[in-house]
């Protein structure tokens, strides 16, 4: 038996994709906007018969703007979501320190609804308890861990790096073309950019390479068309 417990205690740890899914999901989405929302609004400006400079100018605003609005949305929205696990380990503290025996009932329902025999199920609780009775409650009952729990400075911090990073890429872009040739230049070149980013999102998250690349393609292309519409008419009408 002996054997066995150290055996089990010296299993190697697995790696699973959902370990990234906090810092991959808002790297993603924040390098996804920053190629998107800055190419349309680059090719916009450029459809509209803007010059050089204001192009230029025109992305650097949208990167600066987009990379702290992204990063004080994120902020706001993990904190809140920190604010609602900080409460329910509180209640969920309140609750173990007034009814430890009908918290205890609670996780052995837990184990037996997922399948464990009832005797079992007590000894686990009771063991899971006498060792951190809130984490046990917070993983089993809440849901929550140290891998999933929100992490408002960090997710912030991501988003607005991811921004800037996928923003700068178009307008290098812009700084590199010709005048004449500037919006089809960054209309491919974002979208080559896009592809790749959906492809390294799926790759690491462990999904459907081809249904990702595909998605953030057409809905990318389908944005930057629409910018160019809009900015000829505007430039038609000026």
């Amino acid at each position: 038996m002996h054997h066995i417990a150290a055996a089990l205690l010296g299993r190697h740890r697995e790696s699973h994709a959902l370990g990234h899914a906090g810092w991959l999901r808002a790297a993603v989405l924040g390098a996804n906007d920053g190629i998107l929302s800055t190419a349309s609004l680059i090719i916009g400006v450029a459809s509209a018969a803007g010059d050089r400079s204001a192009i230029l100018i025109a992305g650097a605003a949208g990167l600066i703007a987009g990379a702290f609005s992204m990063a004080a949305g994120e902020y706001v929205s993990v904190s809140s979501q920190a604010d609602l696990e900080k409460a329910d380990l509180a209640r969920e503290a309140g609750e173990l320190e007034e009814n430890p025996v009908g918290e205890e009932r609670e996780l052995v329902g837990i184990y037996v609804e997922r399948g464990v025999s009832p005797e079992t199920a007590l000894l686990v609780a009771r063991e899971l308890m006498a060792h951190d009775a809130l984490d046990a409650h917070a993983r089993d009952e809440l849901g929550l861990s140290g891998v999933l729990a929100a992490r408002p400075v960090q997710a912030a911090v991501a988003s607005a790096a991811a921004f800037a990073t996928g923003a700068v890429l178009p307008l290098a872009a812009a700084a590199l073309s010709p005048r004449s040739t500037l919006a089809p230049i960054v209309l491919f070149s974002s979208l080559v950019l896009l592809a790749l980013l959906g492809a390294v999102g799926a790759r690491t998250g462990a999904a459907p390479m081809g249904k990702a690349v595909v998605r953030v393609t057409l809905l990318g292309a389908a944005a930057m068309l629409a910018t160019i519409a809009i900015g000829r008419l505007i430039g038609t009408a000026v």
